[in-house]
């Protein structure tokens, strides 16, 4: 509707003979104010020398009965349009929204597209860190927010699984004789191995050489190590993807990526690439940011040679994409601008094609930022169980059939709202109680409003009032409003990479729900407008269900 209003108030401005403005077509923070609010007469009006309100005045008149579904204009204020909609709009969305069932929500504005999004990427022999966590919960909600707009997306990960923080690991089970198939015991190792290399001394140029061996792969021994790590874990991150609701349609190793990446580096010495102090190097007067190294002084790949291979091997598997996402942490913003610099450079062919890193803030609690490389850290495995145990005190007198398939669906939806709420990039304090609240803003509450709508429907159905909309009431309830803004809000969180929006708006649908469900009787056979009401539960909970997808969380119908 928006873009109905938006070309309407385009061909107006034609017909008075003023140039094309840029302006905006938005919703009034008060509903008193219309369903929709345009400042093209504030924009225009120094232009044509006029004052705004006269400019409004005249779009008033020539816009005035021209718009479906536009029931009402009015000029406000210094010259504000505000337009009302009709009741029949509401109610034509409310039964598009039912007869669309999944579908509702859904756009092609991305249909063509074809998207890989590398997310996750954890560096194995260890629990998976926090940072990890957030990298796959917001990788997840791009990955659907692109699928809900028609593309191809190709969900990629990228295991760090060789270089020094697996040689630190590797030392580590050496010196301790910890058992390699235990993810804690290789957490621990690590931990271990890291505490030894920063200590400057023998175990340090230890840790070295066990790094060029397993680059080397001659070492049997650390060979089966570092495969006996591997396996362990990826065993477990299998298991926490799967949990939270992540597959991957293809990951590349890091240790895949090295061998063709010190290749195409090699290869383009002198022309992208330049020799220093027996390193290589992309230099700032190349990329116009900063020098990075991209061969070591002991001819090892860096991760930025590695991510060189590892854009070929995505580039050979998926020829055909036209975007590429990488969701990692904050920090590497500026390594990316370099990284895709050099890529440009040595893949002039992909000129027109997207190359985006999409940063993740750190997730802190009270006590401050976490680091891996501390044995202190809180790992995304036992946040996990944390939220797990705090689910599984709520769910005492659960109406479910299976409360351990819920406890996890509740523990997961506490975790992603609570960090799908800010924005990407910003910083996530984490608020244990307030993200498993089945009141106000967090996943829980969301998910107990989409299993009380389910309840109060079937309830509905067993005295005979099925959604049907016959009947309809003379003006639209306020939870019509908000459930008819879902496409637009959806749409939106893509284009400007914000899932909290998604968040916000069924938080406030949710909300206003249960406003409605408090004034008025939906399972009452005597109500004349039962059954309409009931059509606006069934379109909330499709909604809900939905935009829960969306985030990544699922929609239990019992709770």
């Amino acid at each position: 509707m928006e873009d109905v209003i938006k070309t309407a108030i385009e061909e107006a401005l034609a017909g008075l003979g003023i140039e094309p403005v840029d302006f905006t077509v938005e919703h009034p923070s008060d509903m008193s104010h219309g369903d929709f609010a345009c400042n093209v007469a504030m924009v225009v009006a120094k232009e044509v020398r006029q004052s705004p309100r006269e400019v409004a005045e005249q779009l008033h008149t020539k816009l005035e009965g021209q718009i479906e579904y536009v029931e009402k204009i009015e000029v406000a204020g210094p010259g504000f349009l505000n337009f009302y909609l009709a009741r029949d709009f509401f109610t034509a969305e409310l039964m598009r929204a039912v007869s669309l069932g999944d579908k509702w929500g859904r756009n092609k504005s991305e249909k063509g597209e074809v998207v890989l999004i590398e997310y996750t990427s954890p560096n194995l022999f260890k629990p998976l860190h926090v940072g990890n966590l957030v990298g796959n919960i917001v990788g997840e909600s791009l990955t659907r927010l692109y699928e809900f707009a028609g593309a191809d997306v190709k969900r990629m990960n990228y295991p760090s699984d060789i270089g020094l923080p697996v040689a630190k690991a590797v030392w580590g089970l050496k010196e301790t004789g910890n058992d390699p198939t235990d993810i804690i015991a290789l957490g621990e190792a690590y931990r271990i191995g890291n505490a030894a290399y920063e200590k400057e001394g023998v175990e340090k140029d230890e840790i070295v050489l066990i790094n060029q061996k397993l680059y080397a792969g001659t070492d049997v021994e650390l060979l089966a190590l570092r495969s006996a790590g591997v396996q362990t874990s990826k065993a477990r991150i299998n298991e926490l993807c799967e949990m939270l609701g992540t597959h991957f349609d293809t990951e590349i190793f890091e240790s895949q990526a090295s061998e063709p990446g010190t290749a195409i580096v090699k290869a383009h010495i002198g022309d992208v690439f330049e020799e220093s102090e027996g390193a290589v190097v992309y230099s700032k007067e190349k990329s116009g940011l900063h020098t990075r190294v991209f061969l070591n002084s002991k001819g090892l790949p860096t991760y930025e040679a590695k991510d060189i291979g590892h854009f070929m091997l995505k580039s050979t598997a998926y020829p055909q994409w036209t975007q590429s996402i990488i969701v990692t942490g904050g920090e590497q913003t500026e390594y990316f601008k370099v990284v895709f610099s050099a890529l440009r450079k040595l893949f002039p062919e992909i000129a027109k094609k997207s190359l985006v890193h999409i940063p993740t803030g750190f997730l802190t609690l009270t006590t401050g930022k976490m680091s891996s490389r501390l044995g202190n850290v809180l790992t995304g495995e036992s946040l996990l169980e944390e939220m797990e145990e705090a689910a599984r005190e709520r769910v005492a007198e659960s109406r479910t059939d299976d409360v351990e398939v819920l406890i996890k669906e509740i523990a997961v939806a506490a975790l992603k709202y609570q960090i799908l709420r800010h924005g990407f990039g910003s910083n996530i304090v984490f608020d244990k109680e307030k993200a498993i609240s089945f009141e106000g803003d967090s996943g829980p509450y969301l998910q107990y409003t989409h299993a009380r709508i389910c309840s109060v429907l079937e309830k509905a159905s067993t005295v005979g009032v099925t959604p049907q909309t016959k009947v309809i009431p003379l003006a639209p309830y306020k939870v019509e409003k908000i459930l008819a803004r879902f496409e637009e809000v959806v749409k939106s969180a893509l284009d400007e990479r914000a899932p909290h929006k998604v968040t916000t708006y069924l938080t406030e649908l949710a909300g206003e729900f249960n406003t409605f469900y408090a004034q008025e009787k939906i399972a009452d056979a005597n109500d004349e407008f039962a059954p309409y009401k009931a059509t606006v539960a069934d379109a909330v909970h499709l909604t809900l269900k939905n935009g829960l997808w969306v985030l990544g969380i699922k929609a239990p119908e019992r709770m």
